[in-house]
């Protein structure tokens, strides 16, 4: 029974790191700014580690990069756009489409924005 039991845990840990992986790679971008108006770009994610990475946008004219992070279904993303610095979290759905809020620091409000897996 013990063998049983730990080889269902060792299971369980090696399931981590795949799911980690398969947040990698590009994304259409959908999203609306403080004041409601629409957006749209593309953002790619890069696997740095098995549950880190890195985040590059492309939306609006515009370009940002940051930091992020995979904790089970919650991911979130430290981000420099020019001299504003922001913070996103995304809840990350079954299908691989990441729904989330963003802000800007020292500003009020949030927008939102969907990330959509490229095929």
């Amino acid at each position: 029974m013990r063998t049983f039991i730990l080889s269902l845990a060792i299971l369980g840990i090696a399931s981590i790191p795949a799911a980690a992986q398969s947040i990698g790679g590009t994304y259409t971008v959908a999203g609306t700014n403080f004041d409601g108006s629409k957006y749209d770009g593309e953002a790619t994610i890069t696997l740095t580690s098995d549950t880190t990475c890195t985040i590059h946008w492309e939306t609006g004219g515009s370009t940002s990069d940051g930091i992020c992070m995979r904790n089970d279904d919650a991911f979130s993303a430290g981000y420099a756009m020019g001299k504003e610095i922001g913070l996103v979290v995304y809840k990350v759905e079954e299908d691989g489409t990441l729904n989330g809020l963003w802000t800007i620091a020292g500003k009020n409000g949030n927008g939102t924005e969907t990330l959509t897996p490229k095929k």
